[in-house]
């Protein structure tokens, strides 16, 4: 199958690329968020294409997976639409309307059940499919006594992202902050990492003692997940899809902030114990989110919705 997809959301692609298709990802000479094209910091397979984002209705696409409503004026007319939702809800929750709500021409795909709880779609077909990843090859050492976290612009989010309590859990360690627009938090015991490669910043975290998960308000980080898989333990208020993806005693979870920091201080001052949880998270995102689950599970749709438009 031909698959037409934007360059959207950097980690979510490169788990549904590693599938059995041909990805064409439109492209602009400035590489804008209209034509990104192929990832620079993240390794995709060779079946990942680069098409010209002007030349897309001679694009030889069976099938477009959207994930902005602006996509769906650049898509050729008649090709087959699935549309990825990765947020939550913003504004009037939880009577927020999606914008594709009421819509017969196709489906509206959720990354967690959370998700499809508090968006209001209508009339429109939902479906949820959770996230896979591809399993990264560093493995947990903890060796330094740092917390890591990772989030894109933590700055300009501020509170959606936790940002805010960020120096509550350096002043229990030194923390480190990985991800894009992240430069303006270095301060006393904050350290940045500005965007770095996906495959060394794994081996960063996993060096890293414990993870924090601070977002108040998010469908649900995939570095999470990826923390998880390396084996790192994590820490993370117990908000969305968060208490779902930690199951009791891979992790620990509270909304009581004094609680959480109180966690990571145990987990600096115990690495025995920091590395059983970690192996009980790696155990439950393996479970939950492999990627032969995912992948198969967004064939079995793909290949329904081909049915239904034909």
């Amino acid at each position: 199958m031909n698959i037409l997809l934007w360059h959207v959301h950097g980690s979510w692609t490169t788990a549904f690329v590693r599938g059995k298709h041909r990805y064409l990802v439109p492209v602009t000479e400035d590489r804008g968020p209209w034509g990104r094209g192929r990832a620079r910091t993240f390794d995709w397979p060779d079946t990942v294409e680069e098409v010209p984002l002007d030349g897309l209705r001679e694009v030889d696409a069976d099938l477009a997976v959207l994930q902005r409503p602006e996509e769906l004026a650049l898509v050729p007319p008649g090709l087959p639409k699935v549309y990825l939702e990765h947020n939550t809800p913003q504004g009037d929750v939880p009577r927020t309307r999606h914008p594709l709500a009421d819509r017969a021409d196709l489906v509206i795909v959720h990354v967690t059940h959370f998700n499809a709880l508090f968006w209001d779609c209508g009339g429109t077909r939902t479906t949820v499919i959770e996230h896979g990843v591809v399993e990264p090859a560093a493995r947990y050492t903890g060796e330094l006594e740092r917390l890591a976290v990772v989030t894109n612009e933590p700055v300009r989010r501020g509170r959606v992202t936790g940002t805010d309590l960020f120096p509550r859990f350096a002043a229990a360690a030194p923390l480190d902050v990985f991800g894009m627009g992240v430069a303006g938090l270095a301060g006393e015991r904050i350290a940045v990492h500005d965007d770095p490669p996906q495959a060394a910043m794994h081996t960063e975290l996993a060096r890293r003692r414990a993870y924090l998960h601070l977002c108040r308000w998010t469908s649900l980080g995939l570095s999470l997940i990826e923390a998880m898989t390396i084996g790192v333990p994590v820490v993370a208020l117990a908000t969305t899809e968060a208490v779902e993806a930690v199951p009791p005693g891979a992790g620990v979870l509270s909304t009581n902030v004094d609680a959480l920091v109180d966690a990571a201080l145990w987990l600096i001052e115990s690495p025995g114990e920091a590395r059983r949880l970690g192996a009980a998270g790696r155990a439950a995102a393996l479970r939950r989110y492999g990627l032969d689950r995912f992948l198969s599970d967004w064939d079995r749709l793909l290949e329904d919705e081909l049915c239904v438009s034909r």
